[in-house]
């Protein structure tokens, strides 16, 4: 821990300037530039990899070694910055308002960490600065560029707001949810307001559906379990006499299990389909499918909460957040472990006034370093295990 704390002002300034130059999903440029900057001023290897923004590095060396990755989100948000901080985004309609910029100072800190004690690390740490998570593509974009081959263990983490500083929230299986979208299109006929006889209302039977939709929670999901149905937009009409022959509109689901996940979009298929039909109508519903829920391994929770001790940090079991996190990508095809660390911010994510506490920059890039370090350990220990068992066999 005190290695990190030695390096919490460089942290901060990096923080800072990242803070004051946001860049949105896929137009990291200016970031991936500053984090190679970054990177190479240190010695650390950059690893290329085909990524139009973002940009993947390592440390350590030893080829007969385990490879584990540590992964860092790096786009903004279209948020207009409230926070009148001295380094305030200069872009206007453009904020980390989500705090990627203090993940990738966590992660470079981490990294800067373990160049330090390089020499000593049996296997290599890959160190993946990502792009476009908020629009939950890159992750994907990232597997798809071959950067995950070989990773035995993956490790993650977000700031949370509401967890005070020194706190780290470590909890097994699902800790972020799946997070789909969808959008409801339903057609009737039009006619003047004064003749609804003659019509198929359509804003009569989208009120009747988004309202049977609440039952699919109440009803269809079991009390020991979770789901969320938000409707969050409605559209129709264009003039106060007359009604309208089509209305759309949007939400979000969000659920923690696959099953339930499956569950609640059946039900939904039905409940549009069949009002609409109940009342003479059509309604066609189209899913915008998001990253699934982000599930942590429980041997790498365990193996975390020791390194989070290790590193200063008191661990807690923390509330799943219905939010989603694209992370969830990469724990489908190899296990690891996705992290709450404490920030005490005085908004919650996508807040234009959103903001860190920065004394937890040190706190995660140690606890990284202790996690990274230990599960290299781990893994070269199982590898060499297995090594010997099959040459006494």
């Amino acid at each position: 821990m005190s290695a990190a704390q030695s390096i919490q002002e460089q942290l901060i300034a990096i923080r800072r300037h990242l803070h004051a130059h946001p860049e949105l999903s896929h137009e990291e440029e200016e970031t991936t530039a500053y984090i190679r900057t970054q990177l190479q001023e240190a010695g650390i290897r950059i690893v290329p990899f085909p990524l139009r923004t973002g940009i993947v590095a390592e440390v350590g060396g030893s080829k007969e070694g385990p490879l584990i990755a540590i992964r860092a989100d790096i786009d903004a948000l279209p948020i207009h910055e409230e926070t009148g901080l001295p380094y305030a985004s200069a872009i206007a309609g453009r904020m980390h308002a989500c705090g990627h910029d203090f993940h990738t100072a966590v992660v470079l800190g981490t990294a800067f960490l373990l160049k330090e004690r390089e020499s000593s690390l049996p296997g290599t740490v890959r160190f993946l600065f990502q792009p476009a998570e908020e629009k939950a593509k890159g992750a994907l974009e990232v597997i798809a560029s071959g950067a995950l081959e070989g990773v035995q263990a993956i490790f993650g983490l977000h700031n949370k707001p509401d967890l005070p500083v020194g706190t780290i929230g470590i909890k097994e299986g699902p800790i972020m949810a799946a997070a789909d979208g969808f959008i409801v299109e339903v057609e009737g006929k039009g006619s003047h307001a004064a003749v609804p006889e003659a019509s198929v209302d359509t804003i009569v039977i989208s009120a009747h559906i988004i309202t049977a939709l609440q039952t699919i929670v109440s009803r269809n999901v079991g009390a020991l379990e979770s789901a969320v149905v938000s409707v969050t937009r409605l559209n129709s009409g264009t003039a106060w006499n007359v009604i309208p022959g089509k209305a759309v509109f949007d939400g979000t689901l969000r659920t923690f299990d696959e099953r339930v996940r499956s569950t609640v979009r059946e039900r939904f298929e039905g409940i549009a389909t069949g009002v609409a039909q109940a009342f003479g109508g059509k309604a066609s519903v189209r899913w915008l499918e998001g990253p699934p829920a982000v599930v942590n391994d429980g041997a790498w929770a365990e193996a975390a909460r020791e390194a989070a001790t290790a590193a200063g940090l008191t661990p807690i079991v923390p509330q799943p957040s219905l939010a989603g996190e694209d992370f969830a990508f990469y724990l489908r095809e190899t296990p690891g472990l996705f992290a709450f660390l404490g920030t005490n911010g005085p908004q919650e994510w996508h807040h234009p006034a959103f903001d860190v506490d920065e004394k937890a920059l040190p706190l995660g890039a140690a606890f990284f370093a202790e996690l990274a370090e230990d599960a290299l350990n781990r893994l070269s220990r199982t590898r060499q295990s297995s090594t010997k068992g099959k040459v006494s066999q």
